[in-house]
């Protein structure tokens, strides 16, 4: 594709548009612009003219203009005034007349209803991830903000590795691109980089929007994860006419519906794991409650729970272990008195657990997470043993895995 070709060509530069669907009421919320060439044989996309930074900036921004021009002439005549029309920016461009042309593009259209807060600019943060270039655009999208513009931050989690300033920001969307999540198979790393992204959109008051979803279990994902909005060739490709915003509405109920069953069914086997742990440590506790040495107490527990667990230790509510780690090597159990008197209250959520424990009287469940030592994936159970003292059992990714909905 000639880039010559395209801008000697305008009128055949269109727009095409695709849908994002809401998680609450299942129907359109908002359409992406993106840009076409429509040549005698083939429609193509822009995006590698757009990409292309051996073009010229000027060509780059004329074309971008002319599809965004042609884009808000057809929302125009939509009569949809509370639909949100996603619009895609180099950062760098923009700042070349401090936005000014793309601000006034848009206000042109103010008459004809398409107001400034329907409009979401969206950057993607490798852009704007220059120091010499971070105070400029910040300063740039706060101008935008204040006629009403919103901020949707692009290709989060896949490229990102400065959340401090995608916060800087404050945007109102952060899109996170789903296509390294293609089967069920998604690494820790990639989900603990988005529980963080989850954690600071939550902070920062903005919407997880997932894009790139192909197929049901990514739709799945990012309807557990927290995601609001959903984007993909998986509910609807791009088009070059806006479609009905109810188009999808029964088929995401339905398929939102099964997603419900399913999780309630795994949060069902949590709590039965939970209860049963529960149960079945506080009967060892009672059988083995006249032994008051820790690491014979632990050797008495490990008998137990061959196949179960393969950690267990004491702390006190502070977080000092006051005993050994018990930990399962081969088909051994073996005392390691190097961890006596380690602090585990540095670790996240460990003294609310501690209160929990202490106020609950029974024994809680973690969450997944990655065990240091051994990289597995595991959870952690825990049960106060009296009022100072606590026991913690890693529970082995084995036996997890063979209670349904666990893994």
């Amino acid at each position: 594709m000639d880039a010559l070709d395209i801008l000697t060509d305008l009128n055949n530069v269109i727009p095409y548009f695709q849908p994002i669907f809401n998680a609450e009421e299942h129907r359109i919320v908002g359409y992406e612009i993106l840009g076409r060439y429509k040549s005698e044989k083939e429609t193509v996309s822009l995006g590698p003219f757009f990409l292309d930074e051996n073009i010229p900036e000027e060509y780059r921004i004329e074309v971008d203009n002319t599809v965004l021009t042609k884009a808000l002439e057809i929302a125009s005549l939509s009569e949809k005034d509370d639909v949100m029309w996603f619009v895609n920016r180099d950062a760098e461009l923009l700042m070349l007349d401090d936005g000014e042309q793309f601000l006034q593009l848009i206000l042109s259209f103010k008459e004809k209803g398409i107001h400034p807060d329907q409009i979401v600019l969206e950057i993607s943060d490798r852009k704007y991830g220059k120091e010499n270039s971070h105070s400029h655009i910040e300063h740039l999208l706060s101008y935008y903000k204040s006629y009403g513009i919103k901020i949707a931050i692009d290709k989060v989690g896949n490229e990102s590795n400065h959340l401090d300033r995608i916060a800087d920001l404050e945007p109102e969307i952060l899109k996170i691109d789903m296509s390294s999540l293609r089967s069920n198979s998604a690494g820790s790393g990639y989900l603990d980089v988005l529980h963080s992204l989850s954690i600071l959109a939550r902070k920062i008051g903005a919407t997880l929007l997932f894009e790139n979803i192909e197929t049901t279990y990514q739709l799945q994902f990012a309807w557990k994860n927290g995601g609001r909005f959903y984007q993909g060739f998986y509910l609807q490709k791009p088009y070059e006419a806006l479609v009905s915003r109810t188009i999808l509405k029964e088929k995401l109920k339905k398929e939102i519906h099964g997603f419900i069953l399913s999780e309630k069914k795994r949060l069902q086997s949590f709590f039965d794991l939970r209860s049963s742990l529960n149960s079945k440590f506080q009967d060892l506790i009672n059988r083995n409650k006249k032994i008051h040495n820790s690491s014979e107490l632990l050797m008495s527990l490990g008998k137990s729970l061959d196949g179960k667990a393969f950690r267990m230790y004491i702390c006190d509510e502070d977080g000092f272990q006051k005993s050994p780690n018990l930990y399962k090597a081969g088909e051994k159990w073996l005392l390691q008195p190097e961890y006596l008197d380690k602090n585990w209250s540095w670790r996240p959520y460990f003294l609310e657990n501690i209160i929990r424990m202490r106020t609950g009287k029974k024994g809680i469940l973690s969450d997944r997470y990655s065990d240091i030592e051994t990289g597995e994936v595991i959870r952690t159970f825990s049960l106060p043993l009296n009022e100072t003292e606590f026991l913690f059992v890693d529970l082995s990714s084995a036996y997890l895995s063979q209670k349904e909905g666990l893994f």
